[in-house]
């Protein structure tokens, strides 16, 4: 069986991208490894120069989705970063580990892999989970973005602990 990589994975990728923005090829390539990305494909792959600066653009577009005003404006941004990293959907089996499906050619760089995966994924997550599962924490003074997973849909914070701490600070306000 092979799993899906264009799923939830993708998603947390382009946060903890965003998160922990890499500042050398090796520091992507340890990134998408650590998130379980199509790692195979990443590590048979040696990132560049030029993948790093590949993938910095498409996160500035990604994040330009999650920060989108309205459903329009964040379907739109979406549907322009899957024009441009995509292709039609067809089945592979290139490791020989089972049919699956791709959004790209087989032959990418890593800069075009990635910004593949984080686009396919992200569609896939807001079409299936809800268009407004993106956000930035609600927390003041935290920036962090996150993609919701949680089972209600109601995450407004980027960790457990930026939830606390803006509980924490609700309670004192309302203490004398």
């Amino acid at each position: 069986m092979h799993l899906n990589p264009y799923g939830a994975d993708a998603v947390l990728l382009a946060v903890d991208l965003i998160s922990r923005p890499p500042a050398t090829p090796v520091e992507l390539a340890e990134i998408c490894e650590e998130n379980r990305v199509d790692s195979s494909l990443i590590r048979d792959r040696k990132a560049t120069a030029a993948d790093l600066a590949a993938v910095r653009v498409a996160l500035d577009e990604w994040i330009e989705v999650v920060d989108a005003e309205s459903e329009q404006q964040r379907v739109d941004l979406m549907n322009a970063m899957l024009a441009k990293y995509t292709e039609h959907p067809r089945l592979t089996n290139h490791a020989g580990d089972g049919w699956h499906m791709h959004y790209r050619p087989d032959n990418v760089p890593v800069g075009r892999l990635v910004a593949t995966l984080i686009s396919t994924g992200t569609a896939l997550h807001l079409a299936g989970r809800g268009i407004s599962r993106l956000g930035r924490c609600a927390t003041e003074g935290c920036d962090n973005v996150y993609a919701d997973l949680s089972r209600t849909g109601r995450q407004r914070y980027c960790s457990p602990a930026c939830a606390n701490r803006d509980a924490v600070r609700r309670h004192r306000a309302r203490t004398p």
